[in-house]
């Protein structure tokens, strides 16, 4: 059972950083399930169909459609599995990088713009250390 300190700092932690998120989200050009399919790509490489679903935690036919809307795009392209022919695998176009990048660049840059307008020096420093005891919760 955490601690009543502990509680307490997760409710307000939950609730910034989903009002961070709905801000980055304001610069979104391409929908949120699409560009974590693009980004899944980028990080992990050509994959299937199925395991972009389980990646993404949704259903397979749910992820046939966001492949085909993204292949429709232009931003992946489907190619036969080398080992199994029953099954094909879908990989970022040169297209999907660039739109990636575009869109990871809006939401850095915004946020970047805010943390210099926003934040001293001194909360600048602060920030920077939180992001790995963030990314430690996250990962746990």
């Amino acid at each position: 059972m955490p601690t009543p300190e502990a509680a307490a700092i997760a409710a307000e932690l939950r609730t910034a950083m989903g009002k961070l998120t709905r801000r980055v989200k304001h610069e979104d050009r391409i929908p949120l399930g699409q560009v974590a399919v693009l980004g899944a790509l980028d990080r992990d490489g050509a994959m299937t169909t199925s395991d972009l679903a389980a990646d993404q935690r949704v259903r397979p036919q749910s992820m046939a459609r966001t492949v085909g809307l993204l292949i429709e795009q232009d931003l992946i392209t489907r190619r036969d599995h080398p080992t199994d022919r029953r099954k094909s695998l879908v990989e970022l176009s040169d297209a999907g990088r660039a739109a990636l990048e575009a869109e990871r660049g809006r939401r850095a840059g915004w946020l970047a713009q805010a943390i210099e307008a926003e934040l001293t020096d001194e909360e600048r420093a602060l920030l920077a250390r939180s992001t790995a005891l963030l990314d430690r919760l996250a990962t746990r």
